[in-house]
């Protein structure tokens, strides 16, 4: 008999986690799991992918009894109490051997819900360093107070598997699964013109790409600092393309372009589904963080064979050999990150050897098989228990 997974989240609408579920999802053996997703909120941008692999998304108050039995502007008047009650229902119907719980709000309102129940596995991700508890002291005690409740914990990077165990988590629940990319996506490549039409690159242009969401702790203010440092010097013909969806700042980072004198070299691409296709037309791909837990832009810079340049944080660096498929800067840093930057747009060689070699371990250690066979046998583990 199948094992039925259900997996918890706040929505699929594109961003790190929902990327990864995406991709790993389908990979799991469809003989061994049943996969129901519920979203809290919305299903997202990215829900028909998982749909079209035949999962079920499930979104808040979707249930067809339910909105008869509430109707809708009563729905919106009490908000979280109608999301706890409709995900109550839908775990008691289900009946899920694991439930496994996607980010903080996830954790905090399903990990209630499947504690109540008595749900028979229960399973939390942290995908990020835990900064963000700092804000919210009485939630971070919350989530400490259900780690105690899980029978399994997931990081995905040493970094922060370190964090989790500074609030108590037993080794026996702790378990590292590295982020997983789709290397089949990386093998056609589309032309510069093709992809960007508007913006009339040609083979001649130095491209530099980020794909991060516009958030403050991506550090965008900081590179285009250090891209006003070197503007004079990088070739004539040079563009930076950000790529990600505009979570409120997007206003003040131009701004920040035309102080720094670079505002016609960027180019705000905004979310797009061919980011992949980008990536690998550009020369350079930059994360510069400051805080993350495992980057899958990272991961797909280095499929596309670019040579990376991140910051030392979180993960970063467990991806990223420096010196050998990128370079390593401290967060914060424009000197450090523009004199980076400016010895990889000075030396093609040097960027296509670094981008050989990070495609080769990308290939060797992240590929989404390897992911989705460490997360089967970490289920499969927790249930014969």
């Amino acid at each position: 008999m199948k094992k039925k997974l259900l997996i918890v989240i706040g929505d699929l609408d594109v961003g790190g986690t929902a990327r990864h579920l995406t991709r790993v999802l389908p990979h799991l053996n469809s003989d061994v799991f049943h996969i129901t997703v519920y979203t809290l909120t919305h299903k997202g941008t990215l829900a028909p992918i998982l749909e079209r692999a035949g999962i079920s998304v499930v979104e808040s108050w979707s249930d067809p009894v339910l909105e008869k039995l509430v109707p809708k502007y009563f729905r919106r008047g009490i908000g979280l109490p109608l999301v706890i009650i409709h995900l109550v229902f839908l775990m008691r119907r289900l009946q899920p051997d694991i439930v496994h719980f996607f980010l903080p709000m996830a954790y905090l309102i399903g990990g209630i819900c499947a504690v109540v129940l008595r749900m028979p596995c229960r399973i939390m991700s942290r995908r990020s360093l835990s900064i963000y508890q700092k804000h919210h002291p009485f939630l971070a005690r919350m989530e400490r107070w259900l780690h105690n409740y899980m029978h399994g914990i997931l990081g995905n990077s040493q970094a922060v598997l370190n964090e989790l165990r500074k609030e108590f988590v037993s080794e026996e629940k702790l378990c590292l699964i590295y982020n997983g990319i789709d290397l089949s996506s990386f093998k056609k490549v589309s032309s510069r013109s093709d992809l960007l039409p508007a913006h009339h690159i040609n083979d001649n242009t130095l491209i530099l790409v980020i794909v991060a969401n516009l958030i403050y702790y991506k550090g965008h203010e900081n590179l285009l600092r250090a891209l006003g440092k070197i503007r004079k010097k990088l070739p004539e013909k040079w563009l930076l393309l950000c790529v990600g969806r505009d979570d409120g700042i997007g206003d003040e980072l131009m701004l920040h372009a035309r102080e720094n004198r670079i505002f016609k070299n960027v180019r705000w691409l905004g979310p797009r589904s061919d980011a992949t296709q980008i990536l690998m037309t550009a020369n350079i791909g930059i994360l510069c963080s400051d805080q993350e837990g495992f980057s899958n832009s990272i991961l797909e810079g280095m499929a596309a064979g670019l040579p990376m340049v991140v910051t030392d944080v979180g993960g970063n660096t467990e991806a990223v050999i420096d010196g050998k498929t990128g370079f390593v800067a401290a967060p914060q840093d424009p000197e450090k990150l523009s004199e980076i930057i400016l010895k990889l747009a000075e030396d093609p060689a040097l960027c296509k050897q670094m981008g050989q070699a990070g495609r080769e371990r990308s290939q060797s250690k992240f590929s989404i098989e390897a992911c989705a066979r460490a997360y089967e046998q970490f289920y499969i583990r927790l249930v014969k228990h």
